[in-house]
């Protein structure tokens, strides 16, 4: 798994927990549908402004959707913890 698949999971989990379908999450944030499901199948790496506005939607913080994300600066190359 690697920090896309991880956010992935991050943000489906969250989305669900909100009870919301991708399309009310992508009008909240005021992005398209296709760019949500690519975001949920790690298909795309979210851009910063992106995550604050899919954090806020959610009622969720950016820390929470990069939940078990690490930078390991040595190895140059992310940690990325199994989901929970």
């Amino acid at each position: 798994m690697d920090h896309r698949d991880r956010f992935s999971v991050n943000l489906r989990r969250a989305r669900h927990d909100a009870g919301i379908s991708q399309e009310e999450l992508a009008e909240r944030c005021e992005i398209h549908r296709t760019e949500v499901s690519l975001l949920e199948r790690g298909g795309r790496e979210p851009r910063l402004g992106t995550m604050v506005k899919l954090a806020t939607a959610l009622g969720t913080t950016p820390e929470a959707l990069c939940s078990g994300i690490a930078w390991n600066p040595q190895a140059r190359e992310f940690r990325v913890a199994d989901p929970s």
